[in-house]
């Protein structure tokens, strides 16, 4: 039956492979990204053993627990993910226990995290190179170490399925996830400047870690290297028990799991809530708008780009104060605004993607191009506007020249204008795989991930173009303090801003009558 499964789960990668060539080359592009982060580690850990052992262990048992934090953590704040082999489809079969759990956990290693993680783990040995029973030993501590990252993946993804199950909760790991993966940069540069400060404390910290299911399994090579048999049996004896303790959680939750489907209920609401179709006209138009603005607030994959865009102008900020001093962080702020407000424009270009099969209602609603394309438009340039006029101000009263806030304003102006049209018209002509209803945003679907990336970067030098004039005299204006030149961007960017705008929904809407059967059949071809 283990043969089975794994025989399973190869079958289901090869047919997803021949299914589609994107695919394909996605995971051959994966491959080959993962086999050069291998090859970078084993040359490292073969340059590491020229190091005596007390910092080979160090560093072997630090670099090995962050890597077990992170089969921990990432299953639980990125819920949404697929598992190939999910459990919940074997409920109607009588397999065994115990070998459905070696086989979903030898599964594991069928793809490019598990085998990456599996060859690195047992890749430590070349840092022992200069200590061959320490390397023999960390063989065997490098194939547990795996099996454990694996198994303790599972089991926190099986212990956390009733909250998993939540909409709620999956809504919202998903998008705070995002805010670390954001502010990834300032993060990485505090805790660099934090560990040049406390770079003394490391060796305490692995020494403590490595008594600990976290690091023991990477110590144990370190302790068989210096000749302490008695710590190097007592830090196995932990992993071991570590690896024992997860697969007991793990079966028992699954166990669970097997005859206890996740419920969803539904939820009693008041009569009479209209929400944001209250503030909208009683017309087909006024109706999308308001259900698109509905969407944004309450579907994680439009609100993860909420919480995306207005943290990228602090990133810009941050960085500037880092090369120039801070000097320009107005300025930055009031730039970062423009763009903030532009990606959050775009994302409409992938809107009806996001409707999946919900498309039809507007097939069968009758629902006009015209008022299709003006109604998403207006949801998304509400908030983009929103957000943009609000960094302009605040790049004014942090630079102190309000004198040149007509510039930014007319840039964030044409960047809304300009990318509303373009994305009306993207989104008629062009879908893509997207998240399913209900998803986490950072799932990523097979199927056409790199002609959708294409079309993205196309549409990204698409606004570049259009919005060319309004970015040449803004940064006139900015970077020659001519305040004159501001305004002209403004007027600039409120003319040209229109003008795009109206095109694209005039030749959005055509094309949206045209293709709207084909618009449907694409976005529910894969549900």
């Amino acid at each position: 039956m283990v043969a089975h499964l794994l025989r399973l789960k190869i079958a289901l990668l090869r047919n997803s492979l021949r299914r589609s060539t994107m695919q394909l080359v996605g995971l051959a592009i994966g491959a080959l990204y993962g086999l050069g982060i291998l090859g970078t580690a084993l040359v490292g850990l073969a340059v590491l053993g020229t190091q005596g052992p007390e910092v080979v262990g160090t560093v072997l048992v630090l670099a090995g627990s962050a890597l077990f934090l992170g089969w921990l953590i990432i299953p639980v704040v990125a819920s949404g993910l697929d598992m190939t082999l999910d459990p919940a489809r074997f409920s109607t079969y009588s397999i065994p226990m115990r070998q459905l759990l070696a086989g979903l956990a030898l599964s594991g290693f069928i793809g490019i995290p598990g085998a990456i993680t599996l060859l690195a783990s047992m890749g430590t040995a070349a840092a022992w190179w200069q200590h061959p029973g320490a390397a023999a030993v960390a063989l065997f501590c490098g194939a547990v170490a795996a099996l454990t990252c694996v198994v303790a993946s599972r089991a926190i993804t099986a212990a956390s399925a009733s909250l998993a199950s939540s909409r709620k909760f999956k809504d919202l790991s998903g998008v705070v996830l995002l805010v670390p993966l954001v502010l990834l940069g300032p993060i990485t540069t505090s805790l660099t400047a934090g560990v040049q400060g406390v770079r003394d404390y490391l060796p305490d910290l692995a020494n403590t870690l490595s008594w600990t299911p976290l690091g023991a399994v990477w110590a144990v090579p370190a302790a068989v290297a210096a000749g302490q048999w008695a710590a190097a049996g007592g830090k196995l004896a932990i992993a071991l028990a570590a690896l024992a303790v997860l697969t007991w959680i793990w079966k028992a939750c699954l166990a669970k799991a097997l005859v206890t489907p996740p419920h969803a209920g539904n939820l009693r609401r008041s009569a009479g809530n209209l929400g944001f179709f209250r503030l909208f006209a009683a017309s087909p138009a006024g109706a999308v708008a308001a259900r698109s603005l509905t969407y944004w607030f309450r579907d994680p994959r439009y609100s993860a780009g909420l919480i995306i865009a207005p943290l990228l102008p602090l990133v810009f900020v941050f960085a500037s104060s880092q090369a120039a001093g801070g000097g320009s962080t107005g300025v930055v702020l009031g730039l970062g605004g423009a763009l903030a407000a532009f990606l959050v424009v775009w994302s409409i270009s992938s809107d009806i993607s996001y409707d999946n099969t919900a498309f039809a209602l507007h097939l069968g609603a009758g629902v006009p191009g015209a008022a299709d394309r003006a109604g998403r438009a207006a949801a998304a340039g509400i908030l983009a506007l929103a957000l943009g006029i609000l960094y302009a101000l605040a790049g004014a009263v942090i630079s102190g020249s309000w004198a040149l806030l007509p510039a930014t304003l007319g840039l964030t102006i044409g960047a809304v204008g300009s990318g509303l049209g373009l994305a009306s018209v993207f989104s008629a002509r062009f879908t893509m795989n997207a998240p399913l209803p209900g998803d986490s945003p950072l799932k990523s679907k097979p199927g056409n991930n790199f002609s959708a990336m294409v079309v993205q970067f196309s549409g990204f030098a698409g606004v570049g173009v259009l919005v060319v004039p309004e970015l040449v005299l803004t940064t006139i204006a900015l970077a020659g303090n001519r305040p004159a030149l501001g305004w002209i961007s403004l007027a600039t960017g409120a003319v040209l801003g229109a003008v795009f705008l109206a095109a694209g929904l005039r030749i959005g809407a055509r094309l949206y009558d045209r293709r709207a059967p084909e618009l449907l059949l694409a976005v529910s071809a894969d549900r």
